[in-house]
């Protein structure tokens, strides 16, 4: 459903948002580990989110990535729209280029009630909330 980039992207935010709880800050080599990531790949990911503004950066011995409260309440869909854009909640569940209401693939009156129900939970879902449940254990992001 997302790109590769957005899935270590989502892990990641979640990862530096539960470590910034602290005021922590944490480096490539830690995420990466944490996520199950390739560290070259995250770092690129989180340097371009840092310019973004979805996530802060500190340079130095003490330096690393962390979170602020302003970007612990960044939706999921925030992001997935950053980094895939808005396809998977405009898109043809076929993937065709001319689908519309006026030239309808097969899926699309039932694929259009997928997205907006993708949508609105993607928008409803705060990066504070993940953060939540995780300190709760009541999910997990190690695989």
């Amino acid at each position: 459903m997302f790109s590769k980039t957005c899935e270590y992207a989502l892990r990641a935010l979640i990862y530096i948002a539960q470590q910034s709880k602290n005021d922590s800050r944490v480096g490539i080599k830690d995420i990466a580990k944490s996520i199950n990531s390739p560290e070259h790949f995250i770092a690129k990911i989180l340097q371009d989110l840092s310019r973004k503004g979805f996530v802060q950066s500190a340079k130095g011995p003490n330096g690393g990535f962390y979170m602020d409260s302003r970007n612990l309440n960044t939706t999921i869909a925030d992001i997935v729209r950053e980094i895939d854009g808005d396809k998977l909640f405009s898109g043809c569940g076929l993937g065709l280029k001319q689908c519309s209401e006026t030239h309808p693939c097969p899926l699309h009156e039932q694929f259009k009630s997928i997205r907006q129900n993708l949508r609105i939970m993607l928008e409803t879902s705060k990066i504070q909330m993940f953060v939540d449940n995780l300190d709760l254990e009541l999910t997990y992001l190690k695989t």
